[in-house]
C-alpha cells in the first residue's frame, strides 16, 4: 500500500470517528468541527479591541445521536493575563463568547482555552459532559487597510467635495472608528463607522473651505478601541472662485447690487444650471 492510500484511510477513519463523537463546530470568525483537546487559529487583533467567538449549540453524543441543544453556554476558563470575557447567553444558538485584549497587549500570538459547557449532564442532554479545545490570535496593530480618493482636490469656494474612504477589515474585531480631517480651517466634522471583520466598505467623507488657497490636511482613520490602530493620509484642496461658481452662489442667496439687476440673477442661476446639466 502507497504513502497516499494510507494517507487517505487515516483521515477517512478520523472523520468517521469525530462524526460519532462529540465536536464543537466554530462558526467564526474561523470556522472548523474540533473534537475535545484539538485547536483553531482565529486571526488578528488590535491591543484593546474585543471580538466574538460563534460556535453551534448542535453537536452529537458518544454514540453518533444528533444534539440540537447539546452545549449550554460557550466560556472560555482560561485566558492571558489582562485579557477579559462574557460567556454566551444560556441555551443560544449560535452561541456567542466575547473576548476583549487590553490595550497594552503586546504583539504576538496568544492562546485561549475555549469550553463548551453541557450544564444537566444526566437529563435529556445525553451526558455529553464538556468539551475543551485551544484557539490561537496573532495580537497585530495591522488589522485593516485604507485608501483615500482623491487626495489633490480642485474645488469652488463653498462647495463640498467628496471624499472616498475605502476600508478593508483584515482583523477579526468589528469595533468602530472614527474618520476626522485635521488642519482644514473650520472644519472638525468627525464621523463613527463599522466595516466588519472580513468585509470591504467605502465611506463618503465630504469637505469645504470658504475661503480661496491651498490646503493641506489630513484625513485620520482611528479606531475608537486601540490606541495602536491609526492611519493618517495627506489631501490637498485648491479652492479658487469661479465665474461659474459665483453664478451658482446666486441660487443660494448671495445678494449682488445694485437690486435693479436682480432680472439678470435669475438669468446668471439659468444659465449656470444648463451648463453644469450639459457638462454632467
Amino acid at each position: 500500500m502507497n504513502s497516499k492510500a494510507l494517507c487517505f484511510i487515516v483521515v477517512m477513519v478520523s472523520a468517521m470517528a469525530l462524526s460519532n463523537a462529540t465536536y464543537l463546530g466554530i462558526i467564526g470568525p474561523s470556522s472548523a468541527t474540533l473534537a475535545n483537546g484539538q485547536s483553531i487559529h482565529l486571526g488578528k487583533v488590535a491591543p484593546g479591541e474585543s471580538f466574538y467567538i460563534l460556535a453551534s449549540a448542535t453537536t452529537t453524543n458518544a454514540s453518533g445521536f444528533t444534539v440540537n441543544i447539546g452545549w449550554d453556554q460557550l466560556t472560555a476558563p482560561v485566558l492571558q493575563s489582562g485579557w477579559s470575557s462574557q460567556p454566551s447567553p444560556l441555551y443560544a444558538n449560535p452561541m456567542k463568547l466575547k473576548v476583549t485584549v487590553p490595550s497594552n497587549a503586546a504583539y504576538g500570538t496568544y492562546n485561549m482555552t475555549i469550553r463548551a459547557v453541557n450544564l444537566y449532564h444526566n437529563t435529556e442532554n445525553y451526558s455529553l459532559g464538556n468539551l475543551t479545545v485551544t484557539a490561537y490570535v496573532n495580537v497585530s496593530p495591522d488589522v485593516y487597510n485604507i485608501t483615500v480618493s482623491p487626495t489633490m482636490i480642485n474645488s469652488g469656494i463653498g462647495q463640498p467635495t467628496n471624499i472616498y474612504i475605502n476600508v478593508n477589515n483584515t482583523g477579526i474585531s468589528d469595533d468602530p472608528f472614527k474618520i476626522n480631517a485635521y488642519g482644514l480651517p473650520a472644519w472638525n466634522l468627525s464621523d463613527q463607522v463599522v466595516v466588519l471583520h472580513g468585509h470591504r466598505s467605502t465611506y463618503i467623507y465630504p469637505v469645504y473651505v470658504n475661503e480661496p488657497g491651498t490646503y493641506n490636511f489630513n484625513i485620520d482613520v482611528n479606531s475608537t478601541t486601540s490606541p495602536s490602530v491609526s492611519t493618517s493620509v495627506p489631501v490637498t484642496i485648491v479652492a479658487q472662485a469661479s465665474l461659474l461658481n459665483d453664478y451658482s452662489a446666486v441660487g443660494q442667496g448671495v445678494i449682488l447690487s445694485p437690486v435693479i439687476l436682480e432680472p439678470s440673477y435669475e438669468l446668471m442661476l439659468f444659465l449656470s444650471y444648463v451648463y453644469k446639466q450639459l457638462i454632467h
